[in-house]
């Protein structure tokens, strides 16, 4: 238990997918406009992050005892398709104004390359189930984290008087590099790992 911290706060701050590995970057440049819809397509993530996790740690128990670890990739992705499908049909249903509101980036969380990655990550890493569920919740509060504090810029910008040429995804861009740098600062809280 005392290991599963540190690799919470790895896959949150330290080597955050959006930040250090530069993944998920479509939602965190279009979604980032305004803050409700950033923290609500994190909290979508979040939760397709974890139900995937967790399927991809029992599909690849599956596919190990089988010796066909060959389907691993493709297994992972209708995995994650799956979970997506349901997140949609479900915010379809319960909230139409925000299933509006995210556009097509909630179904791009199906080709969202830091799910991907988690499920590949934590596979290729062996870990056992309460450090994958660990992972991917570090994984996916981080990418909540950067959506939100990228919104929460953004909103401050657009009120305050910027040059016309750096207005929109240039400034977005500018931003996205210095919270980048930020978050290199979490690098030392890491012990080594």
């Amino acid at each position: 238990m005392s290991q599963l911290f540190p690799l919470f706060l790895d896959a949150c701050l330290i080597n955050n997918f959006i930040l250090a590995y530069f993944l998920g970057i479509c939602p965190f440049l279009g979604v980032t406009r305004e803050v409700n819809t950033s923290a609500r397509m994190g909290g979508a993530v979040i939760f397709v992050m974890l139900v995937s996790s967790v399927c991809a740690f029992g599909v690849n128990a599956l596919l190990t005892g089988l010796g066909v670890e060959f389907l691993r990739l493709i297994s992972f992705i209708v995995v994650i398709a799956s979970t997506v499908q349901l997140v949609e049909m479900a915010i379809k249903k319960l909230s139409p104004a925000l299933f509006r509101s995210l556009g097509i980036f909630l179904p791009l969380i199906t080709t969202n390359c830091a799910i991907l990655a988690v499920a590949l990550f934590q596979t290729a890493r062996e870990y056992r189930f309460l450090q994958c569920v660990t992972y991917a919740l570090g994984a996916g509060v981080g990418f909540f984290l950067v959506l939100v504090l990228m919104a929460s810029m953004r909103q401050h910008l657009d009120l305050s008087d910027t040059p016309k040429s750096v207005k929109g995804t240039v400034l977005a861009l500018v931003v996205a590099g210095i919270l980048s740098t930020a978050f290199m600062g979490f690098a030392g809280m890491g012990g080594g790992s």
